[in-house]
């Protein structure tokens, strides 16, 4: 399963609901996937390839190399 190095974010589920006239009518299952990016970084001063989120990527959790 796909999952952030960081953050350990991964899939989620839940209810995709059909609304008809005010009322939910109908609920099929889904699935959250993060958005999940493969980067090169520095970890113990060797470059590695690790699985990021975009969220940690942008708050600056990580550097890239």
């Amino acid at each position: 399963m796909a999952k952030c190095e960081i953050c350990s974010k991964s899939v989620n589920w839940g209810n995709k609901l059909s609304i008809t006239r005010s009322h939910i009518s109908k609920r099929t299952s889904r699935t959250f996937k993060p958005n999940l990016r493969t980067v090169k970084t520095m970890i113990d001063g060797q470059p590695k390839r690790i699985t990021v989120c975009a969220k940690c990527l942008k708050s600056g959790k990580i550097s890239r190399v």
